[in-house]
């Protein structure tokens, strides 16, 4: 018997705007919606859910699990500079110049990074 990853749960200050920008990243719709929690699925329905829950206090260090992305279309280019343009901002983790990976960080700050296309960039 094995388990199947059901939801990533995100603790927030503002569950709505960090819904609101996943759900743009990654072309999910908000599922289900309370006071104090939001979350969002794939919009063809399979795939894991991401759960953002507010919490009182700020996020005050590096994440310990993060998220990586590969762009669906085009390059990780273009994906970073779309993401971007959501409210996405490029943070230094001490990654290095040689990786083949973009760190950015979501409205509140969650590093994910931006993976290379396997057969571009």
């Amino acid at each position: 018997m094995t388990s199947t990853l059901s939801a990533v749960v995100v603790d927030c200050r503002d569950p709505e705007t960090l819904s609101r920008f996943w759900c743009a990243a990654l072309g999910y719709v908000v599922h289900g919606q309370a006071e104090g929690f939001v979350g969002i699925a794939p919009a063809g329905g399979s795939g894991p859910h991401l759960d953002f829950v507010l919490v009182p206090e700020p996020r005050t260090a590096k994440n310990r699990l993060h998220l990586d992305l590969r762009a669906a279309d085009g390059g990780r280019t273009a994906e970073v500079a779309r993401l971007e343009s959501l409210g996405a901002r490029r943070v230094d983790v001490g990654q290095g110049p040689e990786v083949t990976w973009v760190v950015l960080a979501d409205p509140e700050g969650n590093e994910f990074c931006v993976l290379s296309d396997l057969e571009q960039d």
